[in-house]
């Protein structure tokens, strides 16, 4: 069995959440969660515990692959900064700054 990733625990938990906002009984949930992704019952009623103290459902983040970036050290210095004070991960503020960057090229280019 693989492991899942954070995309499918999402799923899995927005499926859960999606149940028990619909006042499914629980015994059932469980086993349509566990049919559904291919879960242990057991696993199924840990997502259903979790998705019961969630107000909304979690965001589906797409998957992500590790690159090597090389940046000067100043540049280094105020985005590790930047990470600690907002809580960011370094790895989102890059990606929003790209993807910011890279909007801007296609409206432009």
């Amino acid at each position: 069995m693989t492991r899942s990733t954070k995309t499918d625990k999402a799923r899995q938990l927005n499926a859960a959440f999606a149940m028990l906002r619909r006042s499914m009984p629980l015994s059932e949930a469980m086993q349509r969660l566990a049919g559904e992704f291919d879960l242990s019952e057991r696993q199924a009623y840990r997502y259903l515990e979790e998705a019961a103290h969630l107000e909304l459902p979690v965001e589906v983040t797409e998957a992500t692959v590790p690159i090597t970036l090389k940046v000067p050290a100043a540049t280094a210095r105020l985005l590790r900064a930047y990470a600690r004070s907002s809580g960011l991960t370094i790895g989102a503020i890059v990606t929003r700054a790209l993807a910011a960057f890279l909007s801007a090229q296609r409206r432009h280019g």
